[in-house]
């Protein structure tokens, strides 16, 4: 028998709606109480997700997979205890995750300029944590392309006073340690990249297949790793080539589809760099230049330029729509209108 490419259309189903797209996820408990169950219903869905991705030459080679949940304080507070740090309170300290080149130089050099950043933007460096995987079902080449991964604990400044502000401190530090990373032209400085650094959420992700980002990361098996929400998402690379720090979640957002106006965008965004200000960010605003790197996904250029809104004090919503021209548009008519009708 033959059978059809797609199902016919039936209920809310239609094919035409069928694309080659990434596989997104989310799940919460909508009262904020934290537990695993969570974390293994978002690594369930992702698992749900696999047809989602895409693979390479080898059958174990995905695009890229992860899982963004909030900081698990008790298993970080439990784990730093062993080496004999006492973190602050929750929200007053902030957790990195941290890839690194295997290239020891490389690597130490890096660990330095972030500690380096830590220090001269007034926190305090708690301590580093190596983070435990196991790579055994990895393919050969994205063992050979595999980070050192580990996570720096950071704590507020005496100057300080609330998490807002540590999000922006970590943010500064993030930026600012990149760049000069960057700027030490390191044979392996590429390797180098941040998944994650604040106060609120942790990413885990890397060059993995939907099932296999539970069992590399050992601590997402561990009963104390909580979280009343996971963001999850499974690749499908289109306009660049599978990495480690392109997979997703990014910081903010995962993401499915392509931004095809995405040069335009980077080009306008460059162009009003010198008219940017910020009276939250202040003076910092010139640490995170250039704000997207070249040769970013489309899906990263779009978190970075929405990180820095929400930096800059915007909520959630009003910095999605400011990011998505046609429903600021939509937005700003219909408050227009209101005002209008309000005045009259």
């Amino acid at each position: 028998m033959n059978y059809p490419a797609f199902p016919l259309a039936q209920g809310l189903y239609d094919p035409q709606n069928e694309h080659d797209a990434c596989g997104v996820g989310f799940v919460a408990n909508i009262k904020g109480k934290r537990s695993h169950a969570i974390v293994d219903q978002g690594l369930q869905i992702l698992k749900n997700l696999t047809h989602r991705g895409a693979v390479g030459f080898d059958p174990k080679l995905g695009d890229g997979a992860g899982i963004l949940i909030q900081i698990p304080d008790p298993f970080f507070r439990e784990e730093l205890a062993k080496q004999g740090v006492v973190l602050p309170p929750a929200g007053q300290y902030g957790v990195g995750m941290v890839f690194l080149p295997q290239e020891p130089a490389s690597r130490f050099a890096c660990e330095y300029e972030i500690e380096r950043a830590i220090k001269d933007e007034g926190q305090v460096l708690l301590g580093w944590r190596d983070v435990p995987v196991d790579n055994a079902d990895l393919a050969e080449t994205a063992r050979k392309l595999e980070p050192v991964i580990r996570q720096v604990f950071i704590g507020r400044g005496a100057g300080v006073t609330v998490t807002d502000a540590l999000e922006r401190k970590l943010y500064i530090i993030r930026k600012s340690s990149g760049h000069a990373i960057q700027a030490l032209r390191l044979e392996h400085g590429k390797e180098f990249y941040v998944p994650s650094m604040s106060a609120r959420t942790i990413v885990y992700k890397g060059m993995l297949l939907a099932q296999q980002v539970g069992p590399y990361y050992k601590d997402l098996q561990d009963p104390r790793v909580v979280s009343a929400l996971a963001l999850v998402h499974q690749r499908f690379s289109t306009n660049t080539f599978p990495t480690w720090e392109l997979a997703h979640p990014f910081r903010m957002i995962a993401h499915n589809g392509e931004i095809n106006t995405l040069r335009g965008n980077v080009n306008w965004l460059r162009a009003r760099q010198g008219a940017i200000s910020s009276p939250i960010i202040g003076k910092d605003l010139d640490k995170i230049w250039p704000l997207i790197y070249p040769g970013q996904s489309d899906s990263a250029s779009f978190d970075n330029a929405l990180e820095l809104l929400m930096m800059a004090g915007y909520s959630v919503p009003h910095a999605i729509m400011m990011m998505i021209p046609e429903a600021w548009e939509a937005h700003s008519r219909a408050a227009a209108r209101s005002t209008s009708t309000t005045r009259r």
